[in-house]
């Protein structure tokens, strides 16, 4: 008798017959601890086809859990803007879509004091901290038409068993988005309408990129181990997996709206939801990283690949597969074409960044003017690049008591990296964690914060003035 086969058949059966009782709930999977750690488990002791069932399982409960979150914070409808869109077409939503609470006005809102928003609980639940689809678990998540444009294309499934993404597609920014170059203003949108992967960009980029570049931007497309997307039984991919590219996240170097927990801070629950950032003008930002603790594109270029893939734990990232880029040559090649990733054209602005008179409404000239004189917005996003690439912290928990939320724990912001606003109407969703699904959200909650007590047609200027950058 084959007694090692036999007691493997045995733990097996074993698993199986525990599965109802495990499909219950995800935070039923077996921990080896309940003491708090700052480490990962390494040692998976419950079978992958155990894990992936009961979490398939669970799946519906914990999607409809957050989708009823958005349907209680926001108005979700696809409403456009008249006459506003991106630059290849796609609509941008209008109006405030953050929810108010139940007989109080915008105005009254912003005539109360922050202790008095507090108290009684009157804080718009759509400017709280918004929580991962499924916080006790993180990692990346990909809007479904980028999963299926990377399946098309390289016949690789980003798809999770356990979480899908939430945000419907509509907030999202335009996809694929278009490219710019500093080095090739000539060429206007170079990106010929398609998603840049690994199968296309020699095609499309060379004769238009020098030979670094063209290396740099292959390793940005080169998918590699994460902790979601690898090769071992801790993985929530059905197959084991290549992994995941920089442009997975940074879709033409720009961003999907793609989401992951920030990998800088421990407990679980205190871990903030990241809203995947542009990567347009690197070259003048002076701070990356969640923690914004990195001082150049390349130190988090290699930072991003050796901790924020493996949720900041170096421990997990050997066991999985991490790839420690070479700094001298890999590094420095791919941060230089991510520093050639231009804004998007702004055919009202001159050189020094603001409003041609002669180009601009009304609207949007008064709109300038309460951005740099009552909305107060200028202190932090001084024009041409309108960022001071400085660290702010707002203080939201100001205005609510800390509260857990679909698994996080919200006890404020702390302090927040100034956003550049160039090419902002490219962008939603709005602040770090994507909370602010439009500009009349983010004008609406910044009116509230730093308590500048705008009119109504001050708001509505400033977001005619914003969609101008």
């Amino acid at each position: 008798m084959n007694f090692a086969r036999t007691s493997v058949s045995l733990a097996l059966a074993s698993a199986i017959a525990l599965l109802p009782a495990l499909v219950q709930s995800q935070d039923k999977a077996p921990k080896p601890s309940d003491k708090p750690t700052s480490y990962a488990p390494v040692d998976i002791t419950e079978d992958f086809a155990v894990t992936m069932a009961r979490m398939q399982a669970q799946r519906p409960i914990v999607m409809k859990r957050q989708r009823d979150l958005l349907a209680m914070r926001y108005d979700l409808a696809d409403r456009p803007a008249k006459g506003v869109s991106m630059f290849r077409g796609k609509p941008v939503q209008a109006g405030i879509r953050a929810k108010l609470p139940a007989g109080v006005s915008w105005e009254q809102l912003a005539a109360m004091t922050p202790e008095e928003i507090r108290d009684k609980n009157l804080f718009p639940k759509g400017f709280l901290p918004l929580s991962h689809p499924n916080h006790p678990e993180g990692g990346m998540l990909f809007p479904q038409f980028h999963i299926d444009e990377i399946q098309k294309q390289e016949a690789r499934n980003l798809n999770r068993f356990d979480l899908e993404f939430d945000l419907p597609d509509h907030f999202l920014p335009e996809f694929p988005a278009p490219i710019f170059l500093t080095t090739r203003p000539d060429l206007g949108d170079v990106s010929q309408g398609k998603l840049l992967t690994i199968d296309n960009f020699h095609g499309m980029f060379n004769g238009v990129l020098n030979p670094k570049q063209l290396e740099g931007l292959r390793l940005l497309l080169t998918p590699f181990p994460q902790q979601q997307f690898n090769q071992t039984e801790d993985r929530r991919s059905e197959r084991p997996s290549r992994g995941v590219s920089c442009f997975d996240c940074h879709a033409n170097g720009h961003t999907n709206a793609s989401t992951h927990l920030a990998g800088d801070v421990r407990p679980q629950a205190l871990r903030h939801r990241i809203d995947t950032p542009t990567l347009r003008g690197v070259n003048v930002q002076r701070l990356f990283g969640s923690q914004r603790a990195l001082k150049s594109v390349e130190d988090f270029t290699e930072f991003e690949q050796r901790a924020a893939y493996f949720d900041g734990d170096p421990v997990i990232a050997t066991k999985k597969g991490v790839n420690p880029l070479e700094r001298g040559s890999q590094v420095h090649f791919m941060a230089e074409f991510q520093e050639i990733l231009d804004f998007p054209p702004a055919p009202k602005l001159n050189v020094h960044g603001k409003l041609d008179p002669k180009k601009a409404t009304e609207s949007e000239l008064r709109g300038q003017a309460v951005f740099a004189g009552k909305g107060q917005c200028i202190s932090c996003h001084a024009p041409p690049y309108y960022s001071d690439n400085l660290m702010h912290n707002l203080k939201t928990e100001r205005f609510y008591k800390p509260q857990t939320i679909n698994g996080q724990l919200a006890v404020g912001d702390g302090p927040i990296k100034t956003f550049q606003l160039r090419g902002i109407k490219e962008s939603p969703p709005y602040l770090h964690d994507g909370r602010l699904l439009t500009l009349e959200d983010t004008v609406e909650f910044f009116n509230l914060i730093l308590e500048t007590k705008l009119s109504a047609q001050e708001k509505t200027d400033l977001v005619a003035f914003l969609r101008t950058l």
